[in-house]
């Protein structure tokens, strides 16, 4: 059983910068992808980004060039560096680990980044 753990949210002016992280407990096989997803009051939860275990990387089109996930495969944590935050950037920010090989997926319980305009 693999577990996801967040941390990193908080309160920041528009313009500015967070980061989060998310470290994972258990295992994965070596057909995995970490992510970050957002979901904002009264929508579906949706995909920031996303890394394969070597390090291929997918953004939402509405973070590109702000945004950058990496991971350490080693310390099991999967990071999100956000830059030039936005008010539309407020939302709760949950870790995902999927395993294509035990075709199972798992969450975080989710951290809060609010961006004030």
């Amino acid at each position: 059983q693999v577990q996801l753990v967040e941390s990193g949210g908080g309160l920041v002016q528009a313009g500015g910068s967070l980061e989060l992280s998310c470290t994972f407990s258990g295992s994965f096989s070596e057909y995995n992808r970490l992510g970050w997803f957002r979901q904002s009051p009264g929508t579906n939860r949706a995909l920031v980004a996303v890394i394969s275990r070597l390090g291929h990387t997918t953004y939402a089109d509405p973070v590109k060039g702000r945004f950058t996930i990496s991971r350490d495969n080693d310390k099991k944590t999967v990071t999100l560096q956000m830059s030039n935050l936005k008010p539309e950037d407020t939302a709760v920010y949950y870790c995902h680990g999927q395993d294509y090989l035990f075709l199972s997926d798992y969450w975080g319980r989710g951290t809060q980044v609010t961006v004030s305009a």
